[in-house]
């Protein structure tokens, strides 16, 4: 046995566990054991400072959860869009593919938890309909590889799984999305790299969401894989008590990339049964890109998007930047609040010039400087930008 699946066995994970280490009442931890039941490695609690903290609300149970059963199991019409048990196709030229239930930690905020530590709702019966969708829908280039994490696979089983796409010549990509360099890093091993590197054009896509847990071990975890020739990449959640201060996200955003992490996603939280204690308003996840543009490198501001409820797919979300746009010229803020006029240019293709459907753009916020005189008939307000201590 491993090191980290020894980790895994060693988790924090029943009622009296509960009990004893976060002294919740025996009631409710059994109400929350049976609601979504807890997995916290012994990694993972190693990195808890305090009740309560960043680190302690992502992974221990509570009562909260308990007061919130009007949202949906599933927000992101995912079982809808399955067609065979195991796959998602949403998007036309993408399918999301689940190979496990199990993952290195059960997070509270889960998305999927009405499937995740199930092995009757993920089974590996659903492989083979899985792998036979995939081989015949040949607009498929891109499979992202999830569950539940993949990593929780043994070697052989997830090589098995990457050898049987890679026989498949219509797919091109291969991604993989495992939250175990974060949450149990322990899993990125030599052998596990050696393996995958065999099957490039190979991603992952990881999942850290503070900056307590870019560790010695993590960060170790990620230049692995990055040293493998695996592009990894970062999927954060916004989160009340987590994330949800610039400040903080700006410093997980610059630590990753010395791991050679890429920020990717900045994700408002699902609307999800059990997890809307940990949601924040719309405009606190856009104060925190105004102050991460222009303040830091570009390379260290991911897409803010919604995973819009009802199976929309992932919608990006901008602070106002455009304050007007015509057929002349389109007017611009800077991360700054000066406003600068660029002239369009005169493309006789442009379709919107031929329908005559030039856009113009509402604005919000108060003047700032231009470069060259703005029309009068343009109304331009720009937002207040909150300043924030690094």
């Amino acid at each position: 046995m491993e090191l980290w699946q020894r980790m895994i066995r060693d988790s924090v994970h029943t009622v009296d566990e509960l009990v004893d280490k976060f002294k919740i009442d025996r009631n409710a931890a059994e109400a929350l054991d049976e609601f979504f039941q807890a997995r916290i490695n012994p990694y993972y609690l190693s990195l808890i400072k305090y009740p309560g903290d960043p680190i302690w609300l992502q992974c221990v149970p509570d009562k909260a959860e308990l007061e919130d059963f009007d949202a949906a199991e599933d927000p992101l019409m995912e079982d809808a869009m399955s067609p065979v048990p195991n796959i998602t196709h949403r998007y036309p030229d993408r399918a999301l593919f689940l190979v496990t239930s199990q993952c290195g930690l059960y997070c509270r905020f889960c998305t999927r938890k009405r499937k995740v530590g199930d092995y009757e709702k993920i089974s590996m019966k659903g492989l083979e309909s899985a792998f036979n969708y995939l081989e015949q829908h040949k607009e498929i280039r891109d499979v992202i590889l999830s569950g539940g994490d993949p990593l929780m696979l043994t070697d052989t089983m997830l090589e098995k799984i990457l050898q049987r796409l890679r026989c498949m010549p219509h797919i091109e990509i291969i991604r993989i999305g495992s939250k175990m360099p974060c949450v149990l890093p322990h899993r990125i091993t030599d052998k596990l790299c050696s393996i995958l590197k065999k099957y490039h054009p190979l991603y992952i896509n990881t999942h850290f969401n503070h900056p307590w847990e870019i560790t010695p071990e993590s960060s170790k975890a990620c230049e692995m894989l990055a040293n493998a020739g695996i592009p990894v990449g970062n999927q954060m959640v916004l989160m009340k008590g987590v994330n949800d201060h610039p400040a903080t996200v700006k410093e997980l955003m610059q630590k990753l990339l010395r791991i050679r992490v890429r920020p990717y996603y900045m994700y408002m939280a699902d609307e999800t049964k059990g997890a809307n204690h940990f949601r924040t308003s719309i405009e606190t996840g856009l104060n925190i890109v105004e102050n991460l543009r222009g303040h830091t490198s570009g390379l260290a501001i991911p897409h803010f998007v919604i995973d819009a409820p009802g199976g929309g797919g992932k919608i990006p979300i901008l602070p106002n930047y455009v304050l007007h746009h015509d057929e002349d010229k389109i007017i611009l803020r800077n991360y700054q609040n000066k406003v600068y006029a660029y002239e369009n240019y005169k493309d006789k293709n442009n379709p919107a010039k031929k329908n005559g459907d030039a856009k113009k753009v509402p604005s919000n916020g108060k003047n700032g400087k231009s470069k060259e005189k703005i029309p009068a008939k343009v109304n331009i307000k720009l937002p207040v930008l909150e300043e924030v201590e690094n």
